[in-house]
C-alpha cells in the first residue's frame, strides 16, 4: 500500500512541475520577464528606486515614534513624492502591471488546487499573510509594495 502511495506521489509532484512549465510559458510570465528587464535596463527607474528607497527608510525611521516625530510629516510627504516619481517611469509602471497580472494567474491556479482539495483550505492573495509590503523589499524593486508605504 505504500508503494502506491509514493507512486502517486511522485505522480503528483511531476505534475507540479509540468503545470509550472505551462506558467513558465505563459504570455504572463513572458510579459513580467520582458518588463523586468526594460526596468533593469533603465537608469531613470535605478535613480527612482534608489530615490524611493532613501526616502521609505527615514519616513520609516520617524514611524520609530509615530506622529509626534518632529519629521514624520515632511518624511511621509518625500515619500509619497518619491513614490509617484516612481509610477512615472514606464518601465516601472508596466512591470508592476505585468506583475500584478502574473500574481493573478498564479493565485488563480493555487486557488483551483485548493478548492479541488477542500472549500475549506485558504488561499492567501499576495500580500496577505505572506508578509508582503513595504518591508519586503516590494517597493525597493519598483515591485509589489502597492503603495502601502505611507
Amino acid at each position: 500500500m505504500e508503494a502506491v502511495a509514493e507512486l502517486d506521489r511522485s505522480d503528483l509532484l511531476v505534475r507540479a512541475y509540468e503545470l509550472g512549465d505551462m506558467i513558465n510559458s505563459s504570455a504572463e510570465m513572458a510579459d513580467y520577464l520582458y518588463w523586468k528587464e526594460q526596468m533593469g535596463r533603465d537608469d531613470r527607474a535605478h535613480q527612482a528606486i534608489q530615490a524611493f528607497q532613501r526616502k521609505k527608510d527615514l519616513f520609516e525611521e520617524c514611524t520609530r515614534f509615530g506622529h509626534f516625530h518632529p519629521n514624520y510629516h515632511e518624511a511621509l510627504t518625500e515619500a509619497e513624492k518619491a513614490r509617484e516619481e516612481l509610477d512615472a517611469v514606464e518601465s516601472i509602471r508596466s512591470f508592476r502591471r505585468a506583475e500584478s497580472e502574473l500574481d493573478e494567474l498564479l493565485y488563480a491556479v493555487a486557488e483551483l488546487v485548493a478548492r479541488s482539495v477542500s472549500e475549506s483550505v485558504k488561499v492567501p492573495k499576495n500580500g496577505e499573510d505572506a508578509g508582503g509590503g513595504c518591508s519586503s523589499g516590494g517597493c525597493s524593486s519598483g515591485g509589489s509594495c502597492s503603495g502601502n508605504c505611507g
